[in-house]
């Protein structure tokens, strides 16, 4: 009963219905910490039954703060005799969910997934600062940049000069190495938390007297994107909702890293039109000897999977978009464009294209998938 009060207490502090995951995190962790200090450790049943929840959410959030590293098991399941668990720590072990690189030419794309939008906006923010030709694109928890292989004297401190920099990126044989300079909260993540990363190698680290420099080693990866249109038809079926489903199913493949789905409204008057005339395009890196299986599995997820027999896929291969390729997907969004247009632009760009009409839209979403996504939503009168 005590700590159901206890539990009740913490969530008034944060508000009637505990708003917010941050607030829900801080109040489910600080009671299973009480939990472990009374009892050595709890099960899921005893977790809902003090927070007066269902067992399926005390279930999700054992599970997620056990993946951060703030929970143990104690106990694995024996017969009839549940998991048991016990707190470890208020402070995740990593933030960064992954962390993997493509390269196109002598461009590197660094992906990283972190725990918290704010962190990647933060880093997004203070490696721009230090290098400003550097190519930053965050999607929530995703920070995207683009840099050119090289080394660079960029320098870090305290504010206004920038936390964390970048200061080389380069191959050696098939693995990206990527150096960074830092201190303060930036410093704890490179020589706490980089290294437990899914993607990451290796990371050495050495301390200077003003700084923390180390190298992150990850394996240089393919950059695919992947355009479909004409999944769907006027009863049924969307075709956001099959390239959502083509992103899921690809990234179960061994040697897959999921990037991003992207959404682009194309000319509003076209005749056959289904609905809003929209495409689509996902991003993903491949391990480089899993490309080809990863297009055959593509087209035949999509040809099997439409609803329409007029559907369209269009890979390609790097992130770097040609000119002619966005040129075509501007012009899509604002014409009628044929299908013999679209077969020359592929051809021209070295474009894998597959099935019927919806090569238009298939090649304009990958010519159009590092546009503003405000922009892309929005037709083009």
């Amino acid at each position: 009963m005590k700590l159901q009060v206890l539990f009740w207490e913490i969530s008034f502090q944060f508000g009637t219905g505990m708003q917010g995951v941050i607030e829900r995190r801080r109040s489910y962790l600080q009671l299973m910490r009480k939990l472990t200090l009374r009892k050595g450790s709890f099960t899921v049943e005893e977790l809902a039954q003090v927070a007066g929840i269902p067992r399926s959410t005390a279930r999700d959030w054992i599970s997620r703060l056990a993946d951060e590293g703030c929970l143990t098991v104690m106990k694995h399941p024996h017969g009839r005799a549940p998991s048991r668990y016990a707190a470890v720590s208020a402070i995740p072990r990593t933030a960064c969910r992954k962390i993997f690189t493509a390269v196109d030419g002598d461009m590197v794309e660094i992906v990283h997934e972190c725990l918290s939008s704010a962190c990647a906006a933060f880093c997004g923010r203070h490696h721009a600062k230090s290098h400003p030709s550097i190519r930053v694109i965050r999607e929530g928890t995703i920070l995207r940049e683009f840099i050119r292989m090289g080394t660079f004297d960029n320098t870090v401190g305290l504010w206004p000069e920038p936390a964390v920099a970048i200061t080389g990126v380069w191959r050696e044989g098939d693995e990206i190495v990527q150096r960074i300079r830092s201190l303060g909260g930036p410093a704890h993540s490179l020589t706490g938390m980089m290294g437990r990363a899914e993607g990451v190698l290796k990371v050495d680290t050495v301390r200077h007297e003003h700084s923390t420099e180390g190298c992150i080693r990850t394996q240089a990866l393919e950059h695919i994107i992947i355009g479909i249109d004409n999944t769907d038809s006027l009863e049924e079926g969307a075709t956001f909702a099959l390239a959502i489903s083509l992103l899921d199913y690809l990234s179960e493949l061994h040697g897959t890293f999921p990037i991003g789905h992207h959404i682009a409204m194309l000319w509003q008057d076209l005749p056959e039109k289904t609905a809003g005339n929209s495409c689509s395009a996902i991003e993903l890196a491949v391990v480089p000897d899993r490309v080809e299986l990863i297009r055959k599995a593509a087209v035949r997820f999509i040809s099997d999977e439409s609803i329409s027999d007029c559907w369209g896929i269009a890979i390609h291969k790097g992130f770097i978009i040609p000119d002619s390729l966005h040129g075509f997907g501007i012009k899509a969004r604002t014409a009628q464009v044929s299908c013999d247009e679209a077969r020359a632009c592929a051809r021209d760009c070295g474009i894998y294209t597959a099935g019927g009409t919806g090569i238009i839209g298939s090649l304009a979403a990958i010519g159009l998938a590092h546009e503003p996504a405000d922009q892309m939503i929005t037709p083009a009168f």
